[in-house]
């Protein structure tokens, strides 16, 4: 036997980093690429921002994967979790462009060349931490094959897929209404703009008529962006203001005439009725600008501050251009309302500002051929998502999608292939030759490339071993807010290019909140640093805590999940002691039952074994955990081992014990490695590591219905003994003379006498000297009367319980004579109300 028969308790700290070399070194985690997608079983792991830091977040999704992989793993499945960083754009730059003001230059200081040489070395500094991070979880990916999305192969497949939809007509350049992050300076899709509810003034400004008659007012909250006006529109069906068609009004401060438009978009509802039309700063402004062909012109800059169009104003930031304007217009009395008004407003998710609609010339990919396949493979069942739900959130943004605008304002990231001369553009994967060409400064939005990850990861465009292998994956385990971002943009890419779907199960996991409901971060200080809480509790805990408290819902982090999780190690660690003390030298193998508690934990646990695995399979990472705890916990440690004890080195029992050990180890390994993987090391006929060792697969033949019955009537009468005992107060160690009267425990009276501390005596039940009755399946225990059972007081407890019964039991029966209630009722509520009212019968019976 090996030394932890010698140990007290398991020591996480010292006992993790050990085993993870162990892994790392026996090339577990790496799968050879052998045989097809379909007979092996992968995931590509959602790549963290190589910036990054493990939190919360990246533990919950590390943990849900792991479990899946090794869960495959151990059932024979060649498993690949493939494993990489993300170059992550605007968030990198950002990091060096900070570094570098530290240093006392900027990027623009030192040119485009040297700014990536920098990133490359902050790169290769810190680049690494999320990946050695990951390794505290216990992740089994394949660290020997760490991508990069900037890697050279990465970066060759994401220039050929731009040059091929370029082929095709999908990619284009246009001067385009886009969402400009002054922060970043750079354009940035829907998907990275949240929307924030704010309080402004919103300011009715008369517009006078051209030809002197009166005015119109228009509403705006933004009156800097007037100066960029072109029309005034209202909506045709207005009968306040349809005369005023075709007529034109003076802008306020600028002098030009605009012309009064109609147009169905106008809310007749909203403000005055009339709304002026800024092509160049508003996105539904410049739809309706587009259909009627109106000028577009731009008065806020890339620099978030006033251009030369804004006149007198060029130079002003937006906030000072405001102030200015309005102060301009009250000179000229043309305010007619003021008030606050509270609505959304877009902000940057990357810089935290208020974004600038502007048109800007950018490069936009067409997704009218891309969306209709992408949607067919959920609705057709190609991928299925769960939950259900968020498939229609799927198919409805897809149904709705628009132009991608693909090209960012970076200097970190894949540089666009594109190159102009004069009025050429040359687009491919050299550069052109010849001179006097220059190549577009711009780079692919980030989530451009990662559309790519489950088969660029594996070699594509090459068609690699490994790409044969893996590809499609089988499960993409992310969370909702980028089911758009990178989900479907996955499966378009996919299957416009690899041939297939990415993945054929997406799992929303929850997103877990600090334990007061508000969001886990630093800012608010609600962040919880998930190594400091491996390294209070173990990763074993935390991995446990975390699927324990998941599900497809938003979930507070309870640390009540992550103390159970520490609880079921250390009660696995003792009761292994406690078996690999209590086993006989050289054991057989296999089990061999020889009573009935031996056939009941058997059975218990090729029931555990087949929910585990259903629920694995249905993504019910709580259910599977939970249940876990509770076989372990309860029926192994608090139940069997205490039914065995009196029969130590028994041959047989021995077998029965190493067997559901063993069996156990593997089963909870998936959840809590480490522990698991420990205790493997010590259990006789377990050859290797945990991790490379077969699953448990349920076995029919060791199913026993009939010694499940005993053995929930042993527990459900050594219960019923334990709540009499606290509460008369009795001494725990007191043993109590008692009858059995009750049926069904022929061969199980003994276990219960010494689990319930009873003096059994023979004979058939009576009442006349029983002091005490505690009702069990199957009858009666009658507890005789002695030192600790007073009759007198144990009678008064009957009456006592007997007229509630007899009142609960005339309340249940009139509840179930309701004509109304049993007819408008959930048929289980009034099951239940029936199986309650005959238990009350049954208990009062037996009184």
């Amino acid at each position: 036997m090996s030394d932890l028969t010698t140990k007290t308790r398991f020591e996480p700290g010292e006992a993790e980093p050990r085993i993870m070399e162990r892994w790392l070194a026996s090339g577990l985690f790496h799968a050879e690429p052998e045989g097809t997608a379909a007979e092996n079983y992968s995931i590509a792991i959602p790549p963290p921002n190589v910036t990054g830091a493990l939190h919360m977040g990246h533990a919950l999704n590390g943990s849900i994967q792991d479990v899946l992989i090794r869960h495959h793993r151990m059932r024979d499945k060649r498993s690949e979790w493939i494993l990489g960083t993300d170059h992550a754009g605007i968030a990198t730059q950002k990091q060096v462009e900070k570094r570098l003001v530290e240093q006392g230059t900027t990027r623009e200081a030192i040119g485009r060349e040297a700014f990536i040489e920098q990133v490359w070395s902050w790169r290769s500094e810190f680049g690494g931490t999320i990946i050695e991070q990951f390794k505290r979880l216990g992740a089994s990916c394949d660290y020997s094959r760490e991508r990069f999305t900037l890697d050279e192969g990465y970066h060759h497949a994401v220039m050929k897929v731009f040059v091929d939809l370029y082929a095709d007509g999908l990619i284009y350049r246009d001067n385009y209404m886009v969402n400009w992050d002054p922060g970043s300076r750079s354009a940035i899709s829907d998907l990275e703009v949240e929307d924030r509810e704010v309080t402004d003034t919103l300011y009715s400004i008369a517009y006078p008529l051209a030809d002197g008659s009166g005015e119109v007012v228009v509403a705006t909250v933004r009156p800097e962006t007037m100066l960029a006006d072109t029309a005034v529109a209202v909506n045709p069906g207005d009968e306040r203001f349809a005369n005023l068609i075709g007529r034109t009004v003076v802008l306020p401060l600028v002098g030009r005439e605009l012309p009064i438009i109609g147009d169905d978009y106008v809310k007749t509802d909203f403000g005055t009725g009339c709304l002026k039309i800024t092509p160049g700063h508003d996105p539904n402004d410049f739809e309706i600008g587009r259909r009627h062909g109106l000028g577009e012109i731009g008065v806020i800059g890339e620099d978030g501050r006033m251009t030369p169009e804004a006149g007198e104003y060029a130079g002003l930031s937006v906030a000072a251009a405001q102030e200015a304007v309005v102060a301009a217009l009250h000179e000229q009395g043309l305010i007619r309302a003021e008030e606050p008004y509270t609505h959304t407003v877009p902000y940057s998710h990357r810089s935290g500002e208020r974004i600038e609609p502007l048109i800007s010339l950018q490069w936009f990919m067409n997704m009218d051929q891309l969306a209709p396949p992408a949607i067919e493979a959920v609705t057709g069942g190609r991928v299925r998502i769960h939950p259900e739900s968020q498939s229609r959130r799927y198919v409805d943004w897809l149904e709705n999608i628009r132009p991608w605008c693909i090209s960012r304002q970076l200097w970190w990231g894949h540089q666009l292939p594109v190159w102009y001369r004069d009025e050429e553009t040359h687009v491919g994967l050299q550069a052109p030759e010849g001179e006097g060409w220059t190549r577009d400064p711009d780079v692919l939005d980030t989530w451009f490339s990662s559309a790519l990850w489950p088969f660029a990861t594996l070699g594509w465009p090459d068609e690699t071993p490994e790409l044969k292998a893996f590809y499609p994956t089988d499960v993409l385990s992310t969370a909702r807010d980028i089911l758009f971002l990178w989900v479907a943009r996955m499966v378009m890419m996919g299957l416009r290019f690899a041939g297939d779907v990415p993945f054929s199960d997406v799992y929303v996991h929850s997103v877990i909140q600090a334990p007061d409901g508000r969001r886990m971060s630093k800012s608010l200080g609600t962040g919880i640093d998930p190594l400091q809480e491996i390294d209070r509790h173990g990763a074993d805990a935390v991995r446990f805590g975390l699927l324990a408290m998941s599900s497809t819902q938003d979930v507070r982090y309870s640390n009540e999940k992550v103390e159970q999780g520490q609880a079921l190690a250390n009660k696995l660690f003792n009761a292994s002691r406690f078996v690999l003390l209590n086993v006989s030298a050289g054991a057989p193998a296999g089990p061999r039952p020889t009573t009935v508690e031996d056939r009941w934990i058997l059975s218990r646990l090729q029931c555990i074994v087949a929910d585990t695995h259903r629920r694995l399979d249905e993504f019910d990472f709580a259910k599977a955990a939970l249940g876990l705890y509770d076989f372990v916990y309860g029926e192994l440690c608090d139940w069997y081992l205490e039914l065995v004890k009196g029969r130590e080195y028994d041959a047989d029992l021995s077998a029965t014990l190493l067997h559901v050990l063993r069996e156990t180890l593997a089963l909870a390994h998936p959840f809590i490695p480490f522990v698991t993987e420990e205790l493997w090391a010590s259990v006789p006929q377990a050859e290797g590591l945990l991790a490379g060792s077969r699953a448990p697969v349920p076995d029919d033949a060791l199913l026993d219905v009939e010694a499940e019955r005993q053995i929930a009537d042993v527990i459900a009468a050594v219960t019923a003994v334990r709540s009499w005992r606290s509460d008369a107060g009795a001494p725990p160690g007191a043993r109590l003379p008692a009858r059995l009267g009750a049926d069904g425990y022929l061969h199980t009276a003994a276990l219960v006498a010494r689990l319930a501390r009873l003096d059994l005596e023979a004979g058939a039940a009576s009442s006349d000297d029983a002091a005490a009755s505690i009702p069990v399946p199957g009858g009666a225990i009658e507890l005789l009367a002695s030192e600790v059972v007073d009759p007198q007081a144990e009678a008064g407890k009957r009456d006592a319980r007997r007229q509630d019964l007899v009142a609960e039991i005339a309340r249940a029966e009139g509840k179930l004579a309701n004509a109304g209630f049993v007819a408008k009722a959930p048929p289980a509520l009034v099951d239940t109300e029936r199986e309650k009212l005959e238990r009350l019968r049954a208990e009062l019976a037996t009184l």
